[in-house]
């Protein structure tokens, strides 16, 4: 990996050497051989190309897309930067070298780029819709294995805010937790008991558990399978003291409704687990 691109992606908070593991077992999924370019091309062929958006959003993935070309020996050249909005033909980056190699990194490059794409424009969407209110859309833990680093990058891309990237970095008390330690109160003691400087998010189902929650400490609670009413009740309740985050049964079209409620942020495991893929095309020029 050249310096250049190892910092664009330091920069933009992803590990290089994890990046680089990732496109090499992408790669590696298609085989050592296309049957298909190599009878066709010689190796001193080359060709020219360009990817372009088909469509309105916005874009994520850029650098990891211009190392799987890198990795193959093909010369990019990127025209926008992650995060940009795009439109329509617009060129996102250019490719060339030799026609084999193009074509061998044509689909995990669009595979990547059009995953993480989609999930960025995916999150623009829920933050337009909430515009004028202070709630954030977050993801959440239901991403793909071996992608969380690459889809919450994409999520923030698009102006999302990240939750915890694990299990290990901030402790998330919920149902089962609560039930099989015999309530909100002795698991979130027993927490900070081992953990006390730990974040902590203490998921309650109803009014009762939020006035636990706030009573015991919590300075953070999900407001799970609530209606619009029960929330802004909770944010009456609660009055600043804690974050507020909703969750459970959210869509696009409702997105408004609950912001309005005066919560923090929406989680919405959709924008990861089942992302809408970002139509980009590579046309040789």
């Amino acid at each position: 990996m050249t310096p250049e691109l190892s910092q664009r992606l330091n920069a933009a908070g992803l590990d290089p050497q994890a990046v680089e593991n990732l496109v090499r077992t992408a790669l590696a999924e298609d085989g050592e051989v296309d049957v298909t370019s190599t009878p066709i091309f010689a190796p001193q062929d080359t060709a020219s190309g360009e990817l372009k958006a088909r469509e309105e959003g916005v874009v994520a993935g850029v650098p990891v897309a211009c190392l799987v070309f890198e990795m193959l020996d093909v010369a990019y050249e990127a025209r926008v930067e992650d995060g940009d909005p795009v439109v329509p033909g617009q060129v996102l980056i250019e490719v060339s070298g030799p026609t084999r190699a193009i074509l061998r990194a044509e689909r995990t490059a669009l595979n990547l780029l059009t995953h993480l794409s989609g999930i960025a424009t995916a999150t623009r969407g829920w933050m337009d819709a909430m515009e004028g209110t202070k709630a954030k859309v977050r993801d959440t833990r239901k991403t793909l294995p071996g992608l969380r680093a690459l889809q919450k990058y994409a999520v923030h891309c698009g102006g999302g805010v990240n939750h915890r990237m694990g299990l290990h970095d901030a402790a998330l008390i919920k149902d089962n937790h609560i039930a099989a330690a015999g309530g909100v109160t002795k698991a979130y003691e027993a927490i900070r008991a081992v953990y006390p400087s730990l974040h902590v998010q203490v998921e309650c189902d109803t009014l009762a558990q939020v006035e636990e929650a706030l009573a015991v400490g919590a300075t953070s609670i999900l407001l799970d399978n609530m209606t619009d009413a029960e929330m802004a009740e909770a944010v009456r309740f609660v009055a600043g003291r804690a974050e507020l985050e909703a969750s459970g049964g959210l869509t696009l079209e409702r997105a408004r409704d609950v912001a309005v409620t005066g919560v923090d942020y929406l989680a919405v495991g959709a924008l990861t687990h089942s992302g809408r893929v970002f139509d980009i095309g590579l046309d040789f020029t």
